[in-house]
C-alpha cells in the first residue's frame, strides 16, 4: 500500500526530452502528464507551427503542403531545443528527418512512444484531424505509414512500451522510470 504521507519525489532534467511516435501514440497527453510530473515546461511542436501560421496542421497542409509544413516543423524543433529544458512532443514526422534525429540526438534525448498498429488505429480512427490519414483507405494508410517509420523510430535513445488500458498516469511513470536510468537526462532528488 502506497504511503499517501511520503514527499512526493522531485526531478532535475538536464536534457530535453523529446517524445516521438506514430500519431495517436499519445505524445502530447503523456507528454502533459511527465511534465507535471516532473515540473518542467511542456512544449508541442505542431500547436508552435499552428499559432505561428495561425493555420491548423491540416490547413497547413492543404494549402502549403507536406514538404512546408516539414521545413517549419524542423526550423521550430532546433528553435524549441534551444529554450528552456522540458518535455517535447512532436509530430508522428518529425523524427523521420535525419536533420531532426541528430539534433535532438544532440540537444536532447528521444523516447519513443512504442504502440503497436491495433492501438494506434484504436486511438485515431475516429479523428478528422490527421491529415495524413484523409484517404480511402485510412486503415492501410496507417499501417503503410507504421511500416515506412518503424526503422526511424527504433533510433529512438530510448523506447517506452504503450499498452491497450495502460492510464496516462501510469505511461508518464513508466517514461520517468526510463529517463531515470539516464543520469545524464533525469536526476532524481530530495527536497
Amino acid at each position: 500500500m502506497a504511503d499517501h504521507n511520503a514527499p512526493t519525489p522531485l526531478y532535475r532534467l538536464k536534457k530535453t526530452v523529446v517524445l516521438v511516435g506514430m500519431m495517436g501514440a499519445g505524445k502530447t497527453a503523456v507528454g502533459k502528464a511527465l511534465a507535471a510530473r516532473i515540473g518542467v515546461p511542456f512544449l508541442d511542436s505542431d500547436l508552435e507551427i499552428e499559432a505561428a501560421a495561425n493555420l491548423s496542421v491540416p490547413e497547413i497542409f492543404e494549402r502549403d503542403g507536406e514538404a512546408f509544413f516539414r521545413k517549419r516543423e524542423s526550423e521550430v524543433i532546433a528553435r524549441l531545443l534551444e529554450s528552456e529544458k522540458g518535455i517535447l512532443s512532436t509530430g508522428g514526422g518529425a523524427f523521420l528527418a535525419e536533420g531532426n534525429r541528430k539534433l535532438i540526438s544532440q540537444q536532447g534525448v528521444s523516447v519513443w512512444l512504442n504502440a503497436d498498429l491495433e492501438l494506434l488505429w484504436n486511438r485515431v480512427r475516429h479523428k478528422d484531424t490527421r491529415p495524413l490519414l484523409r484517404t480511402s483507405d485510412p486503415k492501410r494508410t496507417l499501417s503503410q505509414l507504421y511500416e515506412a517509420r518503424l526503422p526511424m523510430y527504433r533510433q529512438a535513445d530510448l523506447s517506452v512500451k504503450c499498452d491497450p488500458g495502460v492510464s496516462i498516469e501510469t505511461m508518464a511513470e513508466r517514461v520517468i522510470a526510463t529517463l531515470a536510468q539516464r543520469t545524464d537526462v533525469l536526476e532524481r532528488t530530495d527536497a
